[in-house]
């Protein structure tokens, strides 16, 4: 969903992409766009797989100026209802692998002299629904994992969080199946944003691409929400 856009649009922009996935979707994507594009297969979650990754990509670019940390898994559950293994692997998944990227990436722009981090949260680490527990969490942890990397890695490498509301990806379509009406749901979705609809892929992309690039050079260590005005009206509101 937003990863497929997002490369799609650093590459049509005129980068050099590095797509880490853990199946062939990734390795799909990375075909069809061609040169300038590599697939490196890789469990973002795992220490030992990310680091072999970027030695691929630095064999491959020599370096790494932008890293885009958007792997995200969703499960439904309260704490009490979330066992400890799905925790983990929505913390690993969510919020480990940001970490680890980073932590193999960051070394890479520092000898280039900058670089740019940007971390897809959400915007549930800013406002919940019910039962998404360990979803939030790990999306709120991206919060303060960006300020982290701003602070620590300033002057010369930025790092921002960009927070989506409903997105049309393939996570969400999947999550709608869950409900016994999907399209009751999906209606429900499309009504809590503002703007009437849930977002594209492509305009988290557009977000993206612009914080990356030297027209955002004065943003660091901040969020922004891409969300359609998801949450800012009070309940029980009514618009004219």
């Amino acid at each position: 969903g937003m990863g497929a856009a997002t490369v799609s649009e650093f590459h049509r922009q005129g980068a050099s992409v590095a797509v880490l996935d853990v199946d062939k979707t990734g390795e799909a994507l990375a075909k069809t766009l061609g040169k300038r594009a590599m697939f490196v297969p890789c469990d973002v979650s795992n220490g030992h797989e990310v680091r072999n990754a970027f030695e691929a990509i630095r064999d491959r670019f020599e370096g790494v100026d932008v890293l885009v940390n958007n792997a995200g898994i969703s499960r439904y559950g309260t704490v009490t209802e979330t066992g400890d293994d799905e925790w983990d692997l929505i913390m690993n998944v969510n919020l480990k692998s940001a970490f680890l990227c980073a932590k193999q990436a960051l070394p890479m722009m520092l000898v280039r002299g900058a670089g740019v981090v940007i971390n897809i949260a959400s915007v549930q680490a800013l406002q919940s629904q019910a039962r998404v527990a360990a979803y939030t969490a790990s999306k709120s942890g991206m919060l303060g994992l960006t300020r982290s990397i701003a602070i620590d890695y300033a002057p010369n490498i930025r790092c921002v969080a960009v927070c989506p509301g409903s997105v049309d990806t393939p996570m969400l379509r999947t999550s709608l199946l869950e409900s016994p009406d999907p399209e009751a749901v999906l209606r429900e979705c499309n009504e809590m944003h503002l703007v009437g609809r849930i977002a594209r892929p492509e305009e988290i992309a557009d977000l993206t691409v612009f914080l990356a690039s030297d027209k955002a050079g004065f943003i660091t260590g901040q969020y922004y929400r891409v969300d359609g005005g998801l949450g800012i009206e009070l309940a029980g509101s009514k618009r004219a």
